[in-house]
């Protein structure tokens, strides 16, 4: 196994000159080896997340040196293939005959994961790296893996439960991280920084958990500490999971800025949405809808609460909505009725919805959503993230505290009726000539606070829009339904056909003046408002 590159060593050491990682006395060293399944693990070493913290904050004062991939040539043959068809040894995993813990194994690295990753245990305040080795793994003997003889680390790992031995949770490229969230169906993922992501004028960078330790408290929780580095930032991140019909998790972040970020990403969600109710023309596909998480959610620090359903854009979108101390905010997957997924392979039904949840004030800022264009569903399109009202500068630090849950819902319970879906129809009135460019906006929710409420002209939509004009607004419950129904049109006929900027429409429900839903935010594009138009006349 080679040694770190001598520059890259260097930095380390200046950032650890203060003694964060002495080698202990070999007395030190009788930590159970019970815990790697007879791996030989590294030497002892003290380790606590004070420790890591000084540690992201001395490489953030040095310039960036990134780890050099041994046996480059060879990873890059481990193509998808390749890689699938390597196995983790069960027998091998960490933790593996305590029933009181959670297993941990190893990813291996390849094409599309080839920076090598070092893992530690931590037991007893002492961390000790656990040693690559391909003896973890059993490989085609075909298998361009065979060739790796310097590889210095993994790609990853996944935890699994200690009864069923299934995975709940995985670390797996760049700050990427996910679990199964209450229904044991992995979906969207989340991550541990962003930065630049879909600006105009630059590439987005990708930080990299670069160093892992992973501790067992005991209490049925596993504790994740990493490291991270990029060229423009480091950090240090303590996780604690919990896996218990759902996963809870209690993260802690410093963050160190290196250089400037035009546009900095804080606690960040990723999503895949390709089509739904209100787009479904823009797919050919035989399902109704395909989509990790169908809306944004967002409980403002005035205590507003808004929904804004995802779309699949015609081109690159950033919206941010502004809040002062943010009490929440998630990538949620409210559709749960399988027949609107009709996919038994993937079970979109059962995908999680992230919520994120600060545990102090995070001051003043923006949950900045992120939406790529896409032609199937095999890219994640969709990124929310909290980025705070200053500069974010070189210099600069955070210290932010925020709960992670991977629930049906928001853990929170709803304080007004939500939303659940919206659909498009050409407008006006059935029987009569339709008017052109004119599109019909339907919204169900459901009944929460409605009760005893009746159709009627004091309960009516409140529609606002950045453009077009809104006409025929009308809210009543459904008929033989417990959820209620908002209709409007919306007419952008006086639009020049090559004007595509965005109608932002802002919709909730009154009664006798007073709101009686969350605040749902709908954005929708000329372009496809035609073409939806165009395929259904």
């Amino acid at each position: 196994m080679s040694p770190d590159h001598p520059d890259r060593r260097a930095v380390l050491a200046a950032a650890l000159s203060a003694g964060a990682f002495c080698v202990l006395p070999e007395v030190a060293r009788a930590q159970s080896v019970d815990i790697a399944s007879g791996a030989a693990l590294g030497p002892a070493e003290p380790f606590s997340f004070a420790r890591l913290r000084d540690m992201a904050r001395g490489l953030s004062k040095a310039p960036f040196v990134p780890m050099p991939i041994p046996d480059a040539a060879a990873i890059d043959r481990i193509d998808y293939d390749a890689h699938g068809q390597i196995r983790f040894r069960r027998d091998r995993a960490l933790w593996a005959g305590d029933p009181a813990d959670n297993p941990v194994q190893f990813f291996f690295p390849g094409r599309y994961f080839p920076q090598p990753v070092h893992i530690y245990v931590v037991e007893d305040g002492t961390a000790r790296e656990v040693p690559f080795s391909r003896e973890f793994f059993d490989i085609p003997a075909d298998s361009p893996a065979q060739e790796l003889t310097h590889t210095e680390g993994f790609a990853g790992f996944s935890v699994q439960d200690a009864q069923t031995r299934l995975d709940w949770m995985a670390f797996l490229g760049a700050s990427y991280w996910r679990t199964s969230g209450y229904s044991g169906q992995f979906g969207l993922s989340v991550r541990g920084l962003a930065l630049d992501t879909a600006i105009a004028d630059g590439a987005e960078e990708f930080p990299r958990f670069t160093r892992f330790w992973l501790e067992q408290p005991g209490d049925g929780s596993l504790i994740t500490y990493a490291l991270l580095e990029s060229p423009r930032a480091t950090g240090a991140y303590r996780i604690t999971s919990r896996h218990d019909h759902g996963v809870v998790q209690e993260v802690s972040a410093d963050i160190f800025l290196r250089g400037d970020v035009s546009r900095l990403g804080l606690a960040p969600l990723t999503s895949m949405y390709w089509f739904g109710k209100h787009d479904r023309q823009i797919a050919a596909d035989w399902r109704p809808e395909v989509h990790d998480s169908d809306g944004l959610e967002i409980h403002a620090g005035n205590g507003e609460r808004i929904w804004r359903p995802l779309n699949n854009p015609p081109r690159v979108m950033a919206n941010s909505f502004a809040t002062r101390g943010p009490r929440g905010f998630g990538l949620m997957q409210r559709e749960r009725d399988f027949a609107q997924y009709q996919d038994d392979g993937v079970f979109y039904d059962r995908r999680a919805s992230a919520w994120v949840e600060p545990l102090e004030d995070w001051g003043e800022g923006s949950v900045t959503l992120i939406e790529l264009p896409t032609e199937d569903e095999t890219f994640d399109n969709i990124v929310a993230f909290w980025t705070p009202a200053e500069a974010a500068v070189a210099g600069r630090e955070y210290q932010l505290n925020y709960r992670l849950s991977w629930l049906e819902d928001a853990p929170l319970p709803p304080a007004t009726a939500r939303f659940r879906a919206v659909r498009l129809g050409k407008g006006g009135v059935p029987g009569q000539p339709r008017p052109a460019d004119t599109v019909k906006v339907v919204c169900d929710f459901d009944a929460l606070g409605l009760e005893g409420v009746t159709r009627g002209p004091l309960t009516r939509p409140v529609v606002t829009a950045s453009q077009g004009v809104v006409s025929a607004e009308v809210a009543y419950p459904i008929v033989g339904q417990s959820g209620w129904r908002a209709l409007f049109d919306i007419d952008f006929s006086a639009l020049a056909p090559e004007d595509d900027r965005p109608i932002d429409l802002r919709v909730y429900v009154a009664h006798d003046g007073a709101a009686k839903t969350e605040t749902m935010l709908l954005q929708l594009f000329p372009s496809q408002l035609r073409a939806l138009l165009k395929a259904r006349p």
